[in-house]
């Protein structure tokens, strides 16, 4: 037990230094990019130096939650590669210890790291990555209004169709209304056509309006000055123009919202994809952590070389099959929590995999 606590703690020592030196190195490629894409704009905005840095300082958590599983593929793959062309896997195995026993810890670290990495997209990424959307639109001078033109909406499983002209996302009210209700066998019973309709915390209230209401085979016309309507219940998020991407939302956010499409007859398999998402990547961590230990050993020349190169390879196929599995989903090809996970559970499945054929 002591002779593995001391081979542990060898590895975890030559870990972290490659790790961190990792991370802050595909953080600064993050900013890098991120400047360069903006870099114009601040300079004919005459935006300080202090004011880009705060961006930046926002952009930070961002950068790392993007960086991490790069970092920690490159720290494993050059850790154990180094370890290889250095004869020291040998004298490991020859101990008696396995490769996959010699990991452990390093897969530990993965595993906490994927706990953390998803409570800090949560408690910090979002956040922070809004705020900097905030702060980069007053600096450019971009408006963000979430009010928005001939809308239309369905309600109550379609029974409900909401249609205005104008929403006004200051006031919560919309302008140029129609307002149609049908009962379960599709039969219009009653129209509402109304000049406003404000939203009064429960439901919306017509204003200036005229109802049509079914009488046997004829519709009865009659003029309020306010109409309740009690039955109208999609709330003012339903009507507002998207602002921002669901991944830009935390999760109790992200499931109002998607729920709000679905109770409006929208399309919302692809933000339940990403939903869904949010809970299967936050997993990448202990997967490229697992690859990249079954592979490093087998690298014994241009070290940093390789480990880089495998780095790269592996993520552009982990995040492409990603991707594919995500537009499956979208488009109805598969269910959104089976294009959420297909992908992860297959590189699973690889990482394992590896890691029972690795060299001991």
């Amino acid at each position: 037990m002591r002779r593995r606590t001391t081979l542990y703690l060898m590895l975890l020592r030559r870990f972290f230094p490659v790790f961190l030196i990792a991370i802050a190195f595909f953080v600064s490629i993050l900013q890098l990019i991120d400047l360069f894409e903006n870099i114009t704009s601040f300079i004919d905005r005459e935006v300080s130096f202090l004011q880009v840095f705060r961006v930046h300082a926002l952009y930070l958590p961002k950068s790392l939650h993007f960086a991490l599983p790069m970092s920690l593929l490159f720290a494993g793959a050059f850790t154990l590669g180094t370890m290889y062309s250095k004869n020291e896997l040998i004298a490991v195995f020859g101990s008696g210890v396995s490769l996959r026993s010699f990991v452990t810890p390093v897969i530990a670290v993965g595993l906490i790291l994927s706990v953390g990495s998803f409570l800090f997209e949560e408690h910090v990424v979002i956040s922070t990555i809004t705020a900097k959307e905030t702060l980069e639109r007053e600096l450019l001078n971009v408006s963000a209004s979430r009010s928005a033109s001939n809308v239309t909406r369905l309600g109550d499983a379609g029974r409900l169709l909401y249609h205005a002209d104008f929403y006004n996302d200051e006031t919560r009210t919309l302008s140029g209304v129609l307002l149609v209700e049908r009962d379960e066998e599709g039969r219009i019973i009653r129209i509402v056509s109304a000049r406003t309709t404000r939203w009064v915390g429960t439901h919306w209230e017509a204003q200036s309006a005229r109802v049509f209401e079914r009488t046997g085979e004829e519709f009865a016309e009659r003029y309020a000055v306010a109409e309740a309507l009690p039955q109208y219940t999609l709330s003012p998020e339903a009507f507002r123009r998207i602002g921002r991407d669901i991944d830009q939302m935390r999760l109790d956010e992200a499931a109002a919202w998607i729920e709000s499409q679905r109770a409006a007859g929208l399309p919302y398999r692809q933000d339940l994809t990403k939903y869904h998402e949010r809970f299967s990547f936050s997993l990448t961590p202990l997967i490229v952590v697992m690859i990249a230990t079954a592979v490093g050993g087998r690298f014994r020349k241009n070290i940093l070389l390789m480990s880089l190169l495998v780095a790269l390879c592996v993520a552009v196929v982990y995040y492409v099959t990603q991707m594919v599995s995500g537009l499956l989903a979208y488009s109805g090809f598969m269910s959104p929590i089976l294009g959420a996970w297909s992908g992860v559970v297959l590189f699973v499945v690889i990482g394992l995999a590896l890691l029972r054929l690795s060299r001991t």
